[in-house]
């Protein structure tokens, strides 16, 4: 019995309906795959002007003629109450609810109706399948947070056990919880891991350590699917090498679907059969491919609740490669609000200020993890994890290539501690910025 997909259907969502809806769209020609994006689109707002008070009170002056009429949403306009914010016919008993993560800063509580829903794991699904992987059938190495209330951490479990699932913690990343590890995946036949980035690099690290590669240890091992956190190029070489299997990586929200996944050309392929992904300046402009700006989406399926040009809170860019039936996401950045705001006036993304530390902190094998918030517009402070603390001679290093990627005068502090601080999910978030554009 396919488990997963049963389980599903048991809870309302029609998955073999959205399996065959999205087969139908993946068997259009170009030219009718162009039309049908218009025409959902169209729809879809259309739908929500008539149907849902709260859509129609954001857009009055909305033209259904004129894409560029249409408002962009953002999450700050959702921060009211569910059932305000719900289509005609939808209530909390027949939808699906979730809470977005608040990595944004600004967390929502959101809706899809259940054919939405069952629309997403299709894709996910079809997805997943282009690297033979089957919820049904593929155990999966899962490296997530879990619930710590009763009542949560043990539905997580129980729906782990129906997704042949094993879930290891993401909040002890010690070398003794990475040995418990091996044990697992030598008596397990795994076929792929996922899970949050920052925390499968670690066990990748460990594996390093002991000269150990995991497709030794487990022949399964097929795939593994990275998401939620930002990947790097020398991390995804270091999970390849240590693990001995394609690293793939995913990009989602939860509120809306999976944006894009990474195809066997090694390109980022945006989810173009159920949403529409846009990339807009500062004044909602649409920039042309190759431009960096906010990534803004409308779910096309979505009739519970209206996510209509909603800008997700990232910022990326399309590639010159681009059609609108496999549209590539060049390059994404981080999030809006991780922008690093320089006493100059300059701005640079906050991963920035990450990706030049770590080509130096980690090179030699002390630091495991490191961390940077920016406290202030000149100061910035480097939080890690290592085993002996950080000697001047590199503590001078970093601030010298800080200073001459961005701009002198940046005050570099630095902290060390036995363990960084997650999110209640797991996940890490490697800049922060609490210095805002009017200080």
């Amino acid at each position: 019995m396919n488990l997963f997909d049963f389980s599903l259907k048991l809870n309302g969502y029609p998955l073999k309906e959205a399996k065959t809806e999205l087969a139908s769209i993946q068997k259009k020609t170009d030219k009718d795959f162009k039309q049908y994006i218009g025409q959902k689109r169209y729809d879809i707002v259309a739908y929500h002007l008539s149907q849902n008070l709260f859509y129609k009170s954001l857009a009055p002056n909305l033209n259904l003629d004129n894409w560029s009429s249409v408002p962009v949403m953002t999450k700050k306009d959702l921060q009211q109450p569910l059932k305000e914010r719900l289509s005609t016919g939808f209530t909390a008993k027949n939808v699906y609810i979730n809470k977005t993560s608040g990595s944004s800063g600004d967390p929502f509580i959101f809706a899809k109706d259940k054919f939405s829903h069952a629309m997403t794991w299709a894709i996910i699904q079809d997805r997943f399948g282009w690297y033979n992987l089957d919820f049904n059938t593929s155990r999966q190495a899962r490296f997530y947070g879990i619930p710590l209330d009763k009542k949560g951490y043990y539905k997580e479990r129980f729906k782990d056990s129906l997704s042949k699932r094993f879930r290891f913690s993401v909040f002890d990343l010690s070398d003794d919880a990475f040995a418990k590890h091996i044990k697992k995946f030598k008596s397990t036949a795994f076929e792929y891991i996922n899970g949050y980035t920052s925390s499968i690099v670690q066990f990748a690290k460990f594996l390093e350590r002991q000269e150990l590669i995991l497709r030794s240890i487990c022949p399964t091992l097929k795939a593994c699917v990275v998401t939620s956190e930002m990947l790097f190029d020398d991390d995804k070489r270091l999970m390849e090498n240590q693990f001995g299997v394609p690293v793939i990586n995913e990009y989602g929200a939860s509120e809306l679907d999976l944006i894009a996944f990474q195809n066997h050309n090694n390109d980022w392929q945006l989810n173009s059969e159920t949403l529409f992904v846009e990339i807009l300046d500062d004044d909602d402009n649409t920039l042309p491919v190759g431009k960096e700006g906010r990534v803004v989406i409308t779910s096309l399926y979505n009739k519970a609740h209206p996510f209509i040009r909603y800008d997700i809170g990232d910022i990326g860019a399309l590639s010159e490669k681009s059609t609108p039936r496999i549209p590539i996401l060049k390059t994404l950045i981080g999030r809006t609000n991780d922008i690093a705001i320089l006493p100059s006036g300059k701005r640079a993304a906050g991963l920035t200020f990450y990706y030049i530390t770590k080509s130096i902190i980690e090179d030699d094998g002390n630091v495991k993890e490191f961390v940077i918030e920016q406290l202030e517009k000149h100061r910035f402070k480097i939080i890690y994890v290592s085993a002996k603390l950080l000697s001047e001679e590199k503590k001078q290093t970093i601030i010298k290539a800080m200073e001459n990627y961005l701009e002198k005068g940046l005050t570099i502090i630095f902290e060390r501690q036995d363990q960084l601080k997650r999110s209640k999910s797991g996940k890490l978030k490697q800049f922060t910025s609490f210095v805002t554009s009017t200080q």
